[in-house]
């Protein structure tokens, strides 16, 4: 059968006019569908989606039609036009669903429940294997940094508030994966920030020297009446990919033991080819692995040689112990003996985080990273897996490596990452971007920063161009909110301290004007030194919010239902919903409506 798949491919390779289309199948609850059946109508040429739902065929001209096929789900016909890229959901087919019997036996007689779908039985059909529901013995050793949420600050004791930018959004699709496995997230997995900014916003592009452009707007908070939000969003420069700068990347992979699940080490072969896709003929590639130990398996390769990069890709394994910190010294020593001079000089981190040879524990880890950042070669992180997974180890890694982080689940957020925001991902149009905001004592009582905990800077960070903050990519955006609390409004959270024995408790308020805020941003050029200020003034004018700000205080409402926090008021998930479904908007890719379905389904697990 081998054979006659080669011959095959061999024959239709002689037709001048074949091309070539790839994609990723999906079921109907998201997930990727591996062994589908792909055939060109017509033909006997043909194809099945691997371990991760990806397939890739030769169709003979742009009037072909291709047949997706699957017991258990509905045939579909598709035909292919110009694409090169297709990606197709299959929905459940209930009469063929009726033939399949599936029986667990379960250790002992108690009744437990047995969460095995019909698609996780064809998932283990298609591997070869087959999945019989069991007694689960827990070996989670997922690791998440401790978040104390944000509380609210009496602005006559603290004007100021300063904090960091974050474009990073593995939290969203780390819950995403949570949730649609049947559990809600652990709390601090949460991170209010990176959910709000997984997603895009319509604000205006910039237009004056500045690489961003500066977007702010006020409203009732959904959750108490009597408080107000205040928006903050950053819209980055969108560059056009013919326009960027060459490449200097060098991909770092994860090849120990830890990484042979199919969810982990197969699946990102699979998203990096889609990423390789991308690459232009001016960029170059090298591939370091680390497992035991760390080695190169690509030399500097064009980006247009893509065979020869996914053939190198195709032919890791995984095994052995994770010495992270020994592939991290010698990706960016590759990063810096090929260092393009204004161009992009990155290293692409892809691992679970488990590291567990040399330097591996988190303070090691940040010392370590904080070194390589000097060297001028940006960081993006791309997580994999669970169970094991690190993601405290991860997150400082891209915090403190001039980075971005990303929690890759499935082949759809592949390719969000790494295709449908490839500029974003991959391309700093500003760095050490940090916020500093003065609220006006004689109109705001009180306020929160919404998320950003783990972002947050001392006041005279700010002016300091040697004190680290979170980068830009190139059409980027980036959302902050403030919950605040006006002047004359009662609230159990603005609380009174004794009198101060040798000054006094309160600043004297200097200014009767009607401004809410002052908003200060400071940023460096990708690789420049020196920081460029920006000041903007926020009027304390409500008005009816858009969807900008309806969508995100939906976001921002579900984070802190999911954390249960202190600061939640009356919300609930129906509240959620009704918000997110009028801001709903234009949702090109379906990431708005994905969503939707994600607090529909907590709101089912949930006991609210």
């Amino acid at each position: 059968m081998k054979n006659f798949i080669i011959i095959l491919s061999m024959l239709v390779a002689f037709n001048v006019n074949a091309r070539y289309v790839n994609g990723t199948v999906y079921d109907d609850a998201g997930q990727v569908l591996p062994g589908v059946n792909v055939i060109v109508k017509g033909t006997t040429s043909g194809v099945t989606s691997d371990m991760n739902g990806f397939y890739s065929i030769e169709v003979p001209d742009e009037r072909s039609v291709l047949v997706f096929s699957y017991i258990g789900f509905e045939t579909q016909e598709i035909k292919i036009g110009k694409r090169k890229i297709i990606d197709v959901t299959l929905s459940s087919s209930v009469n063929d669903l009726e033939e399949i019997v599936v029986i667990g036996y379960p250790a002992k007689a108690e009744k437990r429940s047995l969460n095995y779908s019909v698609a996780d039985q064809l998932r283990g059909r298609a591997a070869g294997v087959s999945i019989m529901p069991y007694e689960q013995k827990n070996h989670n050793t997922e690791e998440y940094a401790t978040i104390q949420e944000n509380g609210f600050r009496k602005v006559l004791d603290h004007a100021l508030s300063t904090f960091s930018i974050d474009v990073d959004a593995a939290s969203y699709s780390n819950v995403r994966r949570f949730i649609n496995n049947g559990q809600l997230p652990e709390k601090d997995a949460v991170r209010i920030e990176e959910m709000i900014n997984y997603f895009n916003y319509e604000y205006k592009n910039p237009s004056g020297k500045d690489p961003f452009s500066i977007n702010t707007e006020v409203a009732k908070a959904p959750w108490n009446g009597q408080h107000l939000i205040a928006q903050i969003g950053l819209q980055g420069k969108k560059i056009e990919l013919e326009n960027l700068p060459a490449s200097n990347i060098v991909f770092l992979l994860d090849v120990s033991g830890s990484m042979s699940a199919p969810n982990k080490l197969p699946l990102l072969k699979s998203a990096f080819k889609l990423l390789i896709n991308e690459l232009r003929s001016q960029d170059k590639v090298s591939i370091v692995v680390y497992a035991g130990a760390a080695g190169v398996v690509l030399e500097p390769t064009d980006g247009n040689d893509k065979k020869k990069i996914m053939d190198a890709l195709d032919q890791l394994q995984a095994g052995g112990s994770t010495a992270g910190g020994a592939g991290i010294n010698l990706a960016y020593k590759l990063a810096k003996e090929q260092y393009v001079k204004g161009g992009n000089n990155r290293v692409v981190l892809a691992t679970d985080g488990d590291f567990n040879v040399g330097a591996s524990s988190n303070a090691s880890m940040e010392r370590l990273i904080e070194e390589k950042r000097k060297e001028g070669v940006f960081l993006t992180v791309l997580g994999f897996g669970m169970g094991n997974y690190k993601d405290s180890k991860m997150e400082i890694l891209a915090d403190k490596g001039n980075g971005n982080y990303a929690y890759i689940d499935n082949m759809k957020e592949a390719k969000k990452v790494l295709v449908n925001e490839f500029g974003g991902t991959m391309f700093t149009i500003a760095k050490d971007v940090k916020i500093q905001v003065e609220f006006n004592p004689a109109v705001v009582q009180a306020y929160r920063l919404i998320g950003y905990e783990n972002r947050m800077l001392n006041d005279e960070d700010f002016n300091d161009d040697k004190k680290d903050a979170g980068e830009l990519g190139s059409g980027h955006t980036v959302t902050a909110l403030y919950e605040i609390i006006p002047v004359g409004v009662e609230s159990e959270f603005v609380k009174d301290i004794d009198p101060l024995k040798y000054q006094t408790n309160s600043s004297q308020v200097i200014s009767d004007s009607d401004e809410l805020l002052t908003v200060k941003f400071r940023y460096k050029e990708p690789d420049g030194n020196k920081s460029k200020l920006i000041t903007q003034v926020v009027q304390n004018q409500i008005r009816k919010s858009s969807n900008n700000l309806d969508w995100s205080m939906a976001v921002a409402g579900f984070g802190m239902l999911l954390r249960d926090s202190e600061y939640k008021g009356d919300l609930r998930y129906a509240d959620v919903l009704r918000m997110a479904r009028s801001s709903k908007g234009e949702d090109a890719f379906g990431y708005r409506s994905e969503f939707i379905e994600l607090v529909d389904l907590a709101k089912s697990m949930s006991p609210q």
